[in-house]
């Protein structure tokens, strides 16, 4: 009788399922506990016949010993699967998950800092939401000059009887120059990339905001010819050693005298083609000399010391390199557009 009952719950221990730890436990209570069904069982040894005793023990020591393992089994599963359910993430994107790579606005402008770099710049940063001081008086422009107009700048805030304490997006990261210059005496050598803004209307060659690096060098008995030299060794580092360069008059009221910098089209080799219009050089930054009355608005001693400036926009550079047609692309996170540049990373 008392060996029917073993079989039995041998079968059941076997059997047994849970979906928690919860039901782990009553498990465990059911079969093992003081109270449990195989502590009953150990009871009921004393009446056994002795000619059974041996039998009847190492039934019941094995039934034990498969309900403890089964128990102990159960019990890790269950913990496996709490683990697991507490570290899924519904949010993340299905597996697999593809490796991304540098935006190619990025991957141009660490190209172009690595450039100066190696020229003796340093990197120098300001804030994107600036005053009209640093953006603008300290730049040479006019208290009436255009450039103030809400048709160009994006204004945070406006002093209509002090123009120099309005807030504004910098339309420009000259205004970094303006705050080095300021609490740093020559010689400067400085870089400085940034996001900048407008208040332009958003087609396939202009946007609201664009990526801008511009660069000052001050130090005493700078010319023109330094700024030309360093301009021709940056456009040969970043479009082949056998590209020229070309400097023709413009204004600029922070720089004088300015010039336009054109590089010789890399696809026809300067004889013409589609890509520059026929004409065999391409437009791709702005420079000149800086004015005196810049050095003097921040502090420094025009009759001493003089320098020079220049500033590019890294989409333009981006699309002369990579030929994108429309600069919207760099700002509308297509994945298909972005897996062009992973070779280029």
């Amino acid at each position: 009788m008392i060996l029917d009952k073993i079989n039995q719950l041998l079968d059941e221990v076997r059997q047994m399922t849970a979906a928690n730890a919860e039901e782990v436990e009553q498990l465990r209570l059911k079969y093992l506990s003081k109270k449990g069904a195989i502590t009953a069982l150990m009871n009921d040894f004393r009446n056994v016949p002795a000619d059974q005793k041996k039998t009847v023990g190492m039934k019941i020591n094995e039934l034990k010993q498969i309900a403890q393992e089964r128990i102990n089994q159960l019990k890790t599963d269950t913990e496996t699967v709490e683990c697991d359910a507490q570290h899924i993430d519904l949010t993340r994107t299905p597996y697999p998950i593809g490796l991304g790579t540098r935006h190619p606005l990025t991957i141009v402008t660490n190209e172009i800092i690595d450039i100066f770099s190696r020229m003796g710049f340093v990197l120098a940063d300001g804030p994107e939401v600036e005053d009209d001081l640093h953006v603008f008086t300290r730049m040479n422009f006019a208290a009436d000059h255009p450039a103030r107009d809400m048709q160009d700048t994006f204004f945070v805030s406006q002093h209509p009887n002090d123009v120099t304490k309005n807030i504004l997006l910098r339309s420009h990261t000259s205004s970094v120059q303006a705050r080095v210059m300021e609490t740093t005496q020559p010689p400067i050598r400085i870089i400085c990339p940034g996001r900048v803004y407008r208040n332009e209307a958003i087609t396939a060659r202009a946007h609201c905001f664009f990526h801008q690096v511009e660069g000052l060098y001050i130090d005493k008995n700078v010319s023109f010819t330094d700024l030309k030299q360093v301009l021709l060794s940056f456009a040969r580092e970043m479009f082949g050693a056998d590209t020229k360069i070309r400097l023709r008059p413009s204004y600029f009221p922070f720089t004088e005298p300015s010039a336009e910098m054109d590089i010789s089209c890399f696809i026809c080799g300067g004889e013409g083609c589609g890509f520059c219009k026929h004409t065999g050089w391409v437009e791709i930054l702005g420079c000149g000399m800086v004015d005196p009355n810049v050095l003097e608005q921040c502090g420094i001693d025009s009759s001493v010391y003089s320098g020079y400036a220049f500033g590019m926009g890294v989409e333009r550079i981006t699309n002369l390199k990579y030929q994108v047609s429309d600069l919207r692309m760099f700002s509308e996170n297509d994945v298909r557009f972005l897996q062009e540049f992973e070779s280029a990373d």
